[in-house]
């Protein structure tokens, strides 16, 4: 008994070298834009091909029923960014509409309404500066819109951002991918060498328009029969998912695959449309084709290979990077820390997600509620959509119906049987969930904003 009394410092000294030890892993998370989560070989499209991710989700745990609270651009980069839903990060739309309200924010701070709505991250914070108290550099590519690369934290990146030429969602990040994948490579290069761990934002504006393929890509699709208009946004499909091949086979030669956890997901859906441009109940909407995304999570030898049937968002992806470079935020996230049950395989203890949709334009940067359009709930396969009276600006697709809409996903995955009106009770239920989420104060549910014409 003594000599084990003896041990226990020596045995308590080791476990802690090995802890100190531990290799923080690098974090890349990969961000498709304006992709329908249909729209890869293994999510069942019979004619988009996309080997390489194909490859990643049979490496990967993924999980099919994943979504984005708000299915538009710079919300949803927002939400991955904070940890934050868009109601509480405040960054709603894309841009703030030119409404009384928002002059007179700007009137009174003596600054762009534009550089207002940027500066909610300055009071959020951002995952590139929490990761950079353990130590990590970062590095920004793709779309980016609040600003520089600097203000989001990151130590490096290719934007400049507003109020530069071409600053309002990316400049020199654009051409991350379409032109070039040079400036992460060498950024991924750099960081292997000097034995740092990294964060990589991967953002690259694809498949979103232009939708301006290479030939041979293009080809492949018209000769499949497909047509021109949905056969451009096919190949840009592939071309994306060459890009990440490109990436990911970087990420594999470097040896650093064991220590990288790699995270999978879209900022929002699309249906492209044969006379060009993108279908109702996609990009901007509360619907499946809006807001369902594929998220993807591999690190091998850490987290198993699995096709995972549980639901799963992008507002986990905070607290999950968090906890696997064992960094924390500046306080608790509405998310989830899927890590423990990434690694041990266990189910997650949650069944119900939260999403909301806004206009495109925000009509009070300051206001999250002016600009509300929809909540929405998912409880297993049961949604509840519920449409609000905020400003809908000039929308292409505002809201046309007030009624609540709930629907069976399981039975109905495309959403067209509303089963609201024959099953009250189940709309009183789902209805609760969303106010316990949170209630909206000044935006009534069942109306539709006034119309302005």
């Amino acid at each position: 008994m003594n000599s084990l009394l003896r041990l226990l410092p020596i045995l308590f000294v080791v476990a802690t070298a090995i802890t100190a030890n531990a290799k923080s892993p690098n974090i890349v998370l990969i961000l498709s834009d304006d992709q329908g989560y249909t729209d890869y070989g293994f999510m069942g499209h019979k004619e988009i091909e996309t080997p390489n991710l194909d490859q990643l989700a049979k490496e990967s745990t993924l999980f099919r029923r994943g979504y984005v609270p708000t299915a538009l651009c710079r919300p949803a980069l927002s939400t991955l960014i904070t940890g934050l839903y868009s109601h509480q990060n405040k960054t709603t739309g894309n841009d703030p509409a030119r409404t009384p309200a928002n002059e007179a924010h700007a009137e009174k701070a003596g600054k762009e309404a534009r550089e207002l709505l940027i500066s909610h991250i300055d009071h959020t914070g951002a995952l590139p500066q929490w990761l950079a108290k353990k130590g990590y550099v970062s590095f920004q590519s793709g779309k980016w819109w609040e600003g520089s690369f600097q203000r989001g934290g990151f130590t490096e990146g290719m934007t400049k951002g507003y109020p530069n030429p071409g600053g309002r969602h990316g400049d020199a990040g654009l051409a991350i991918g379409r032109e070039t994948m040079q400036p992460v490579t060498e950024f991924i290069d750099r960081s292997v060498e000097a034995e740092t761990p990294f964060f990589l934002w991967y953002a690259p504006v694809m498949p979103h328009t232009p939708h301006n393929p290479p030939a041979r890509l293009l080809e492949k699709y018209l000769k499949k029969g497909v047509q021109k208009r949905i056969a451009q946004y096919y190949a840009m499909c592939e071309w994306f998912d060459e890009t990440c091949g490109t990436l990911l086979d970087h990420i594999d030669d470097a040896g650093i695959a064991d220590d990288t956890l790699v995270i999978y997901v879209t900022d929002n859906g699309w249906i492209q449309k044969e006379v060009g441009g993108y279908g109702p109940r996609s990009k901007r909407s509360p619907y499946e084709l809006g807001t369902r995304t594929p998220i993807m999570f591999r690190w091998p030898g850490k987290i198993p290979a699995a096709d995972r049937p549980e639901l799963c968002s992008s507002i986990d992806f905070v607290p999950t990077v968090l906890a696997a470079a064992e960094a924390e935020g500046p306080h608790d996230f509405p998310g989830l820390n899927l890590l423990p049950q990434l690694k041990s395989g266990e189910a997650i203890e949650r069944d119900t997600i939260f999403g909301e949709s806004f206009a495109h334009d925000i009509a009070d940067i300051e206001n999250p509620e002016a600009s509300l359009l929809y909540r929405w709930v998912i409880h297993g396969h049961d949604k509840l959509l519920l449409t609000y009276d905020g400003a809908p600006g000039s929308m292409r697709y505002p809201p046309e119906n007030a009624e609540p809409q709930l629907y069976n996903l399981k039975d109905d995955p495309k959403e067209t049987v509303n089963l609201a009106e024959a099953n009250p009770a189940k709309v009183k239920k789902l209805s609760a969930l969303l106010d316990e989420w949170y209630v909206p104060s000044e935006r009534q549910a069942g109306k539709l904003a006034p119309t302005t014409r």
